[in-house]
């Protein structure tokens, strides 16, 4: 079930650097979100405090608000591995566990979350998560190989299909293509499109036509100055970002002039 973000007055910091500062913003579900602006801006940190995945960084804390669907992922008492359980993450880099199967790769957060899985529910699970994730024909007859042995495009999706087979009500995704060629770029991309109907996807990237092409809301994030925090400089619907924007900054940065 996909669920709506709200993001009030968040700051972020790593010790005493403050990473990012005072933002507000709200993402729609089923729909995608992209993030986008220069290294260092901060996006990365923003998505990683969705799910609470910057606080793994010793000393990493945030102050301000993320509700999901109205309900505090930071409130008193909330544990983060709940929380990572309903937002799950794709990371840059394709990261299946090499000494695990196809199968078992699908299956390794529903295990830890769930050890009473019955056989034939795992089954279920795995088709079903590698079906959502446009794989299951290029590797129904092979799920007891390992998922080290999938293509770079392969492994990208096998992680899509882990992140969501515990069902999870959004999807982050940290560059998902960077380290792919443009054939299994456009696969991802084409999965993204696929994925909103059922989730709340946020995508970082540093590509603007791929979140022109796959995102409907933009979010353009900035550095005022190198050591100052990053702010969110400016968030509308993915056509307005790109064609009709509010600040020069976003401006400057669609049409190249920095970044």
């Amino acid at each position: 079930m996909s669920k709506r973000i709200e993001i009030k007055d968040l700051d972020i910091y790593y010790g005493k650097f403050h990473a990012v500062s005072g933002v507000n913003m709200t993402i729609q579900p089923r729909s995608v979100t992209a993030f986008i602006g220069s290294s260092g801006c901060g996006k990365s940190t923003v998505l990683r405090s969705i799910n609470r995945m910057h606080e793994v960084i010793d000393g990493a804390y945030s102050t301000g608000q993320v509700l999901l669907d109205g309900v505090d992922l930071y409130g008193p008492g909330v544990d983060p591995v709940r929380v990572r359980r309903q937002v799950g993450m794709v990371f840059q880099r394709p990261n299946p566990f090499p000494t695990m199967s196809i199968r078992e790769n699908v299956l390794a957060g529903v295990r830890l979350n769930n050890s009473k899985v019955t056989r034939p529910q795992a089954e279920e699970i795995v088709e079903k998560s590698l079906q959502a994730a446009n794989l299951w024909k290029e590797v129904k007859d092979r799920l007891d190989r390992p998922g080290s042995g999938l293509s770079g495009g392969q492994q990208q999706r096998l992680c899509i299909a882990r992140a969501i087979a515990i069902a999870p009500d959004v999807v982050l995704m940290d560059e998902p293509c960077s380290a792919l060629d443009p054939i299994s770029t456009l696969a991802i991309e084409d999965l993204i499109h696929q994925l909103k109907e059922e989730y709340t996807v946020v995508i970082v990237t540093h590509n603007m036509q791929q979140a022109a092409r796959v995102s409907d809301q933009t979010a353009f994030f900035n550095l005022k100055e190198q050591g100052k925090p990053g702010e969110l400089i400016e968030v509308a619907s993915t056509e307005k970002i790109f064609h009709n924007p509010d600040q020069k900054a976003t401006e400057d940065y669609i049409t190249g002039r920095f970044g």
